[in-house]
């Protein structure tokens, strides 16, 4: 969706091939590691109501591990591939959040800088104003049925609910 909306708008996919591979090989590494593995930690460590130590060290140290990357990559980049882009845009929804993700943002330098730039961006501060309005409780599961929802699908019953 990113990529369409980029190339659609002509906004945060460079045209020059080199910056464009930049653009792409962070948003993939996204896909492929940020994004997979804190939705991993955040269920095993958050929602998962049987605590499993192995899953919980496993996610957490990944997620470290991936954070290390990341600042790496940081330190000679103001962004992710250089200029501001639709891999800044996939990945700092997953970073924002690592209080809920049991990394120490002190440990990582130049994701904060990162983050705080991000988040001082006015089209970044007026969608996370709309999405306070939309959900004002966000983070968590409050209620069985939302528990079953979130954890307790198969294909057969979202097939079902399909017909």
């Amino acid at each position: 969706m990113l990529v369409y909306l980029a190339e659609k708008t002509g906004k945060f996919m460079p045209k020059d091939l080199r910056e464009r591979t930049a653009v792409s090989e962070w948003l993939f590494w996204q896909m492929a590691n940020l994004g997979p593995n804190s939705g991993q930690n955040n269920h095993f460590s958050n929602y998962a109501q049987e605590k499993i130590q192995y899953a919980m060290d496993r996610y957490h140290n990944e997620v470290n591990r991936l954070y290390g990357v990341l600042d790496r990559r940081l330190a000679d980049n103001e962004y992710m591939a250089g200029a501001y882009s639709i891999a800044d845009m996939a990945s700092y929804p997953w970073v924002i959040i690592h209080e809920r993700q049991h990394q120490k943002i002190e440990d990582f330098p130049h994701i904060k800088r990162w983050l705080d730039a991000i988040k001082a961006r006015p089209a970044v501060e007026r969608a996370y104003a709309k999405a306070k309005e939309i959900n004002p409780n966000p983070g968590g599961i409050r209620t069985a049925e939302e528990r079953a929802i979130l954890f307790g699908q198969t294909a057969a019953s979202v097939q079902s609910a399909v017909r």
